[in-house]
């Protein structure tokens, strides 16, 4: 496509567990788009930094580690959910835990490491287009985006949600202390002073509380195809 005509992006971004990472999978689908999860890339860099046993507090440090980090996904064979390869080591699962979540938004308030990272995002557009989950997508990746969502729902719907897939794998988790990480963790990314967590001026708010799957997808399609 010519410059006039950049590949189109939609941007799809919200707070841990307002069903981001389901939504934009299932709309890049029937879009026959490209995926970028670009949480967990920062979790790929917290993961890999506490396998070097790194401390995150240490700009340096995992800034070192977020260049040197090789992370890509790849397909699963079993045609479940997209697999992320943390320098050669499968590590999907690690990176869905409360610990790599909390490492992530951790090291996402450091901004060497986030501009280490944002080359490795923009790289992810490219034809036909591009849907980009995460939580400062529409306001700083890609603000040039034509397409733009802002998923939320409350503390204590997420924390459901993230409690009963927790479980599903065999975790030992309390939905009491999940909701209050999850409250912790809005709190620290809304007030974080490089790229807070917040909609872009031109976003559509979308509040999954309540609402099926299928009438999100509908809806987050519906901002694409208008």
């Amino acid at each position: 496509m010519s410059r006039t005509q950049p590949v189109p992006v939609l941007t799809v971004d919200g707070p841990s567990g307002s069903g981001k990472g389901t939504i934009s999978r299932l709309v890049a689908e029937r879009l026959g788009w490209r995926l970028l999860d670009s949480g967990a890339l920062y979790r790929a860099v917290g993961y890999a930094a506490g396998a070097e046993g790194l401390d995150l507090s240490d700009a340096e440090a995992v800034t070192r580690c977020a260049k040197s980090t090789k992370i890509r996904f790849q397909a699963a064979a079993d045609g479940g959910d997209i697999r992320v390869i943390v320098n050669g080591h499968d590590a999907t699962d690690e990176l869905r835990t409360e610990t790599a979540g909390a490492a992530a938004s951790a090291i996402a308030s450091i901004p060497s490491v986030r501009q280490a990272l944002v080359d490795l995002q923009l790289g992810f557009r490219k034809a036909p287009g591009l849907v980009a989950d995460g939580r400062d997508m529409g306001t700083v990746i890609f603000p040039d985006a034509p397409f733009k969502v802002f998923l939320t729902a409350s503390a204590a719907e997420r924390a459901k949600r993230r409690y009963k897939q927790l479980k599903e794998k065999g975790l030992n988790v309390t939905l009491g202390a999940l909701q209050r990480e999850i409250e912790a963790r809005d709190e620290r990314d809304a007030s974080r002073t490089v790229a807070p967590l917040r909609p872009a001026d031109d976003a559509v708010l979308v509040d999954t509380t309540g609402m099926p799957i299928e009438a999100v997808v509908a809806k987050v399609f519906a901002v694409v195809r208008s």
